[in-house]
């Protein structure tokens, strides 16, 4: 027997056992009321003014004209109230009337959590995210363009940028498909299967997020090596962080995939079970690497600054310092840290903005910060400018020449190619330009 026979085997033996939730076993024990109210015999006698009846909470059994029924509240609603209430109906020559109390939630103590309060704030929270990840998206792809672009930006600091720019792409391409999934098409089952596509959007949802985590991880293991190893291969460490950062996330998100098909196919697996560990689990010790990496930076960086070798201006180091720290956060999602260790329902509010709404504006940030806002994009849009000026305006002055000499018998876009290109003393833009952009 192989190890995936023997693997299926094993998942499809717990499989009854840890497959079902609260909810579903709460589903489960109403069916099983219901059946065994049907299956009497009295069920379909005819004899009695009003047969037994089953009205999907509770059982009536049968009663002669002019009786008053009464019957508790189920035992489920416990779990909800621990009011001990009755509901009644009176057998007529028509047969049950109206249940007295008109309502099991009243009746029975039960009250829906869900005030207009609290859907308000969660309608606000989806708003929010949807307004940051918008933001996200058309700030980043603008980015990836830009440095797909321009050749002079190709060096390994900004192919792992633009990496982490394409994870935050699909991060919010994911959520978007989410949204869509689960909240467009109506309630959800989540005791029956989910259909494929559905099934398929949380898998690819769960392995975008996980690889913009892994991402980030990598952003921090890459600028710590520039500030720690004087000299390495790029190239080799180029490759080993590539597969930390797609490969680790396929992994764990098979991994995840299997657990679900034979342990947990229950819902659009949208919802928290124990398998969800094997996500969250690398998640968080991903958050953890990295805020420790953070904490190294900051502290190699408070040594560079306290060297001989940098200016005693206190005021000057210490805006520097601030300047690094705050660049930092967002890079490294520091902001994580916050609630990573802490239950799902620990002060539900603020995890929600913080972890929802500003998280979905990191990628805005990130793009703004390493993109738009950096000195070398901006000299080389600056040259694409000038260069773009120069052959408009100028052109019309050389068609009247050799149009492949200028007057000293030298191409003019050669001219200006020389110009431009920068000492071969710029090639290892990555460790260099990393450092002094912090310090």
């Amino acid at each position: 027997m192989g190890c995936a026979t023997l693997l299926a085997l094993l998942c499809s033996l717990i499989a009854p056992i840890l497959s079902t939730s609260p909810e579903c076993l709460l589903i489960l024990q109403i069916e099983q009321e219901q059946m065994d109210c049907m299956k009497l015999p009295e069920y379909f006698n005819q004899t009695s003014a009003c047969a037994r009846m089953w009205d999907n909470i509770t059982c009536w059994p049968a009663a002669e004209e002019g009786e008053v029924v009464y019957v508790r509240c189920p035992e489920y609603f416990g779990l909800f109230s621990n009011t001990e209430g009755n509901v009644s109906r009176n057998c007529t020559s028509e047969g049950w009337s109206q249940m007295y109390p008109s309502s099991y939630m009243f009746a029975c103590g039960f009250s829906n959590n869900d005030t207009p309060t609290e859907q308000a704030f969660f309608g606000m929270i989806k708003t929010g995210y949807t307004i940051g990840h918008s933001l996200s998206l058309i700030s980043l792809t603008a980015a990836m363009i830009i440095l797909c672009l321009f050749r002079k930006l190709h060096c390994t600091r900004n192919y792992i940028h633009m990496h982490l720019f394409m994870s935050f792409i699909m991060r919010a391409v994911a959520v978007f498909v989410k949204d869509i999934v689960l909240f467009e098409s109506g309630p959800l089952d989540h005791c029956s299967p989910g259909t494929a596509g559905c099934k398929a959007a949380m898998v690819f949802f769960q392995y975008c997020i996980m690889a913009n985590f892994f991402w980030l991880l990598v952003e921090g293991l890459y600028l710590h090596t520039l500030l720690v190893i004087s000299f390495f291969s790029e190239r080799k460490y180029f490759w080993w962080y590539i597969l930390i950062g797609w490969g680790a996330p396929t992994v764990f998100i098979t991994a995840w995939t299997i657990t679900r098909i034979y342990v947990f196919d229950t819902g659009c697996w949208d919802t928290i079970e124990i398998s969800f560990w094997i996500i969250r689990a690398p998640i968080l010790v991903s958050i953890s690497v990295n805020f420790i990496l953070f904490i190294c930076i900051i502290r190699i960086l408070v040594q560079k600054l306290h060297s001989p070798d940098v200016g005693r201006n206190e005021n000057s180091q210490y805006t520097r310092l601030a300047k690094s720290t705050l660049l930092l956060i967002p890079l490294f999602g520091v902001h994580y840290i916050m609630f990573a260790f802490f239950p799902h329902n620990f002060k539900v509010e603020v995890k929600l903005v913080v972890e929802l709404i500003l998280g979905s504006f990191q990628g805005f940030v990130v793009a703004i910060l390493y993109c738009f806002l950096n000195g070398e994009v901006q000299a080389e849009l600056k040259r694409k400018w000038r260069r773009w000026h120069l052959e408009r305006f100028l052109g019309k002055d050389i068609k009247y020449h050799n149009p492949s000499t200028g007057s000293n018998g030298t191409n003019f876009s050669t001219q200006i190619s020389m110009l431009t290109k920068c000492s071969p003393k710029t090639r290892r833009c990555s460790s260099f330009q990393a450092e002094f952009s912090l310090v």
